[in-house]
């Protein structure tokens, strides 16, 4: 579209993975397996959590939200790859970019401040336990949880806002799987400095200040568990902190290699590489971590198999979301 002499971009073209034909069918369908995999695990959760009252505690909230969030996280990006690797164009719309851009900040800011309260929680129930009951009961958790959705759904629209009052006149191709702060202010016809530099101080206020205050968190834990008399006790609880902690490791050490200088030189393939660390990988991998290896966890799909062989001859609507949901454990606890 010509506006006063000056070609501005409507469209923007994502390159996803530039390869041959017979690669990008592979690159499909390998992430096709990943895309439904994360799907049905962290769905899994949610509806055995939902379903189950027994589970019906902070912990478990926490984590069905978390999973719930992993879903929508995922759907942000993986979608459209998916779409690109099949497609000849690969283009965006300039509107689409920035709504991808938008929800896929919001949602990995959600995360870091769901990832603290999970880790506060564990602080409490460890540390705190005859406060626990006091200061995280349900309700107060549901708040807890509804702030950290609406903070980080409120924490960039400002700077996104300001990125696409930028001129784009072109070139329109960005090197990468999804609208990323940094190659599109690369695009930028003009330099914008105090844009990059607002956008690197949010993102490292956000980035050090959770990861720090999990960090704390988890050390008083394994504090506290040294001083536990059962080796077996310590044991448990030295797997459950360092699986998180190894969660949270890759979520945020990921995070700071790419945001804490969106525009910090870094190549093309590191960047899409890291970008599918913590976009793609860790919502795969954490139904495992967190939930699916998790004893109440067992324990409530062992309730739900012992209702669907009582139940056997019944052909509800509810008998037929039991089943899915067994299946979809079974394939992550085989």
């Amino acid at each position: 579209m010509n506006m006063s002499g000056v070609n501005t971009v409507t469209e923007f073209i994502l390159l996803s993975f530039p390869c041959s034909r017979e690669v990008q069918v592979l690159l499909f369908m390998l992430f096709s397996v990943s895309y439904i995999l994360t799907l049905v695990g962290n769905g899994a959760i949610v509806c055995v959590v939902r379903l189950d009252h027994r589970i019906h505690t902070p912990m478990y909230i926490l984590l069905a939200n978390f999973s719930f969030l992993e879903i929508c996280y995922i759907n942000t990006t993986v979608p459209n790859m998916l779409r690109n690797f099949l497609s000849e164009t690969k283009t965006i719309s300039f509107t689409a970019c920035f709504l991808q851009f938008y929800f896929f900040f919001s949602m990995g800011i959600t995360e870091t401040f769901l990832l603290p309260l999970m880790a506060f929680d564990r602080y409490l129930a460890i540390c705190r336990p005859l406060h626990y009951p006091t200061i995280m009961s349900i309700p107060p958790c549901m708040n807890l949880v509804a702030l950290c959705w609406v903070t980080g759904f409120l924490c960039y629209p400002v700077p996104i806002y300001f990125i696409t009052q930028l001129p784009f006149c072109g070139p329109n191709t960005i090197d990468h799987f999804v609208c990323d702060p940094g190659p599109l202010l690369a695009l930028s016809c003009t330099p914008a400095p105090g844009i990059e530099l607002s956008c690197s101080i949010l993102s490292s206020l956000i980035i050090f200040i959770t990861f720090f205050f999990i960090l704390g968190s988890y050390t008083l834990v394994l504090r506290a568990v040294l001083h536990v008399p059962s080796a077996a006790g310590r044991r448990k609880a030295f797997s459950t902190c360092g699986s998180h902690l190894a969660v949270v490791s890759l979520f945020y050490g990921t995070l700071m290699v790419m945001y804490i200088s969106p525009t910090s030189g870094n190549p093309a393939g590191i960047q899409k590489t890291v970008t599918l660390l913590y976009s793609s990988v860790t919502p795969l991998v954490n139904p495992l971590i967190y939930s699916l290896r998790n004893t109440d966890m067992k324990a409530a799909l062992r309730k739900i198999q012992m209702c669907t062989k009582i139940s056997q001859s019944m052909r509800t609507h509810q008998c037929i979301k039991i089943r899915m949901i067994i299946f979809s454990l079974s394939v992550f606890l085989v």
